[in-house]
């Protein structure tokens, strides 16, 4: 071999070994950075007609383990589906309070009974007559602040769609004009790594919204599909569109046409439900949110509020009531009669209220609550009848009409312990899967880093790179000498 073509590989030798140095400093300095896939130097021996010819540099791979990536990515998925549904539920819980809380619907209802308890007790006290009227008064505006926080729950799913939805399609065009530049850079054989570490963020960002399958495609560009089979980029990526409803109150539903759900390429696409396409991500749990959960929590307060009404608002309780006259509590001022009425049940938590005749702020009379709210004068001040059966109304054992909870009867105070305590093991149960969906995505991301930059490694490819460029230079050096030598000659 000639001097010149020994000198030709050691220089092939040291640009190998100073690219994989700088490989190995990127790898390092990028060790913690998200979406940074590890870069590999590859080489292949050099050939001239059929003589080695030293080193050549192939060009820098992007080492990942794209299955571990995959699961990761459903993991994802399922984890901020199962967040987002327990955040739904923690808010509705808070809203109804726990079964043992003073200041939930069930204290409500306690404090309520005790008032009527202790009115019987000093019929002709009106202080105790003035209590009974604060804690019925106490009652339906929790229930009113429940039913509020539950279609501000609904608000915030609609205003959360909104917002996934122009995220979901931003994210969609960026990546397809990564997609085009990275094939751009392909074609002309430049180095496009650090593209494609942009995308797979974008990638892992949408993967929250819907679990994602990336599929690879020439030229370095990939194809997405979500897990039941809608293509979100194969060439153009797919357009999403919702339409906000703004302010939602308990009548509105998608099935009557009220609120609006998700389309793709301008035509209705499924969010929930089996082999829903867009389903099993954060956007599933929000339509979830704002047209399951919320509604059935709904439907369980409105049907406790029923029985509550229905129970004071008969005659056998005050005889002074017709059949057609509101009882001490009642809807919007009116008595509660699905006859005229068919959807009066519907959003009737919104409406409840004590009956002005008994509130002396409204124009009533305390002794109403006494004598009956509808009698023609007070009557004797020490007959405690009315109070006693309206303590018995609400302690009797009454199967409700509507609801969750129609199989068996129940006291007032048990239906709205079995109403609230519903709500709360509902979110316990949705805490708990967000525990795991969690704890299992933080696992495979820790598998994940795991199988990325090892520093240790690193480095100590670092000094394998530098003991191959002193290698070479001492060869350099040598041929040099030799020349050097020569031409004294």
């Amino acid at each position: 071999m000639s001097l010149s073509a020994s000198l030709a590989n050691a220089l092939s030798g040291l640009n190998a070994a100073s690219r994989g140095a700088q490989v190995v400093s990127s790898n390092v300095s990028n060790a913690l950075t998200e979406g940074y896939g590890r870069r590999v130097l590859e080489t292949t021996p050099n050939t001239v007609s059929t003589s080695g010819s030293g080193v050549k540099v192939v060009g820098v791979r992007r080492d990942v383990n794209q299955q571990l990536i995959g699961d990761r990515r459903f993991a994802d998925a399922a984890s901020a589906e199962a967040e987002t549904r327990a955040d739904g539920l923690s808010k509705l819980e808070a809203a109804f309070g726990t079964a043992d809380s003073a200041d939930s619907i069930s204290g409500s209802i306690a404090a309520f009974e005790s008032a009527l308890t202790a009115a019987a007790s000093r019929p002709d006290s009106d202080a105790r007559l003035a209590t009974v009227l604060s804690a019925a008064q106490s009652l339906t505006g929790r229930i009113n602040d429940a039913a509020d926080a539950i279609q501000q729950s609904r608000m915030d799913a609609e205003s959360g769609i909104a917002s996934t939805v122009q995220t979901l399609n931003d994210t969609l065009q960026q990546i397809a004009e990564l997609n085009t530049e990275i094939c751009k850079q392909y074609s002309y054989n430049n180095n496009a790594n650090a593209l494609v570490d942009q995308r797979q963020i974008l990638i892992d960002k949408l993967a929250e919204i819907v679990p994602i399958r990336e599929i690879p495609r020439d030229n370095g560009m990939v194809a997405l599909y979500t897990e039941n089979g809608a293509a979100l980029i194969d060439g153009p990526p797919a357009e999403f569109s919702f339409s906000s409803a703004g302010v939602i109150v308990p009548q509105m539903t998608v099935e009557g046409g009220a609120l609006n759900g998700l389309y793709m390429n301008g035509k209705p696409v499924k969010v929930s439900g089996t082999y829903a396409a867009m389903g099993g991500g954060s956007l599933e749990a929000l339509f979830e949110q704002r047209d399951v959960t919320a509604v059935q929590a709904q439907t369980d307060l409105d049907a406790l509020t029923r029985d509550l009404i229905e129970r004071f608002q008969d005659p056998a309780v005050d005889a002074s009531l017709g059949a057609t006259d509101a009882g001490l509590f009642t809807n919007f001022g009116a008595a509660f009669d699905l006859v005229s009425d068919p959807n009066a049940e519907t959003g009737l938590s919104t409406r409840i209220g004590v009956n002005a005749l008994v509130d002396p702020d409204q124009g009533g009379a305390l002794w109403r609550l006494r004598s009956g709210l509808m009698a023609g004068s007070a009557g004797s001040v020490g007959d405690a009848s009315l109070l006693n059966s309206m303590s018995d109304a609400l302690t009797a054992s009454r199967t409700p009409s509507s609801g969750s909870y129609t199989t068996q009867a129940f006291t007032m105070a048990d239906l709205a312990s079995e109403v609230v305590s519903g709500i709360s093991v509902r979110a316990q149960s949705a805490i708990d899967q967000s525990t795991f969906s969690t704890a299992r995505a933080a696992t495979l991301r820790e598998a994940e880093l795991a199988d990325g930059v090892d520093t240790d490694h690193e480095l100590q490819m670092l000094m394998l790179f530098e003991e191959a460029y002193a290698a070479n230079a001492k060869v350099m050096k040598t041929i040099d000498e030799l020349i050097n030598l020569l031409m004294e000659l």
